[in-house]
């Protein structure tokens, strides 16, 4: 009685974790966009709203100020997280209130495989009705190659010029550590190691 017992709780754990892999592995392939390849925005460009332009600041709570810059049909444009840990950079084409971008973020201070992520994203421009009302851009950040994800919207700022200068890094540089190779290195003649130190 006992040994069939445990062969029956044997195939039943046999079966519950054949199963779990069998749900595993169907949902690997969904979030892959299904047949392995990037998850691609579905949306439709439309008109922009009159007298409306991509080039401003915009704000979001978990983006911070958004600059972007259009300079005939692309944009580019920079973001500082709020609690400035991370920056990004993004570029793309516009095409009436579509914008289609690749984007990487940079966390600071940080250096190595982890302290960069990249993706492609998409934002949408409109303008909400009613009267004296503030344009917004909605839209999703993707990772790698996916164009949706996690998603982002922030309002036009009024009367805000955007500065992409005044956001990002030059890279190794921004740590510190000393400026061996530039004009302000010591001057004068290396002495002499003493003996016996």
């Amino acid at each position: 009685m006992k040994v069939r017992r445990r062969t029956l709780t044997r195939l039943a754990t046999l079966g519950v974790a054949t199963l779990a892999l069998g749900l595993f592995a169907g949902s690997s392939g969904a979030c892959s966009g299904g047949a392995g390849g990037a998850k691609v925005a579905n949306v439709t460009p439309g008109d922009m709203p009159e007298s409306a332009d991509w080039t401003g600041v915009y704000y979001s709570p978990l983006y911070g100020n958004i600059h972007l810059v259009q300079e005939k049909g692309t944009v580019s444009g920079k973001w500082l997280r709020p609690v400035k840990d991370r920056w990004a950079e993004l570029h793309g084409s516009v095409t009436g209130n579509l914008f289609k971008f690749t984007w990487t973020e940079y966390t600071i201070g940080a250096i190595g495989p982890n302290s960069t992520k990249t993706g492609k994203g998409y934002l949408v421009y409109s303008r909400p009705e009613g009267a004296n009302v503030d344009d917004v851009i909605k839209g999703e950040l993707g990772r790698d190659q996916d164009e949706t994800g996690d998603p982002i919207d922030a309002i036009k700022q009024r009367n805000v010029m955007p500065d992409l200068d005044s956001i990002g890094g030059t890279g190794a540089q921004d740590m510190g550590g000393g400026d061996w190779d530039g004009e302000n290195r010591e001057k004068g003649s290396a002495e002499e190691p003493v003996p016996g130190d």
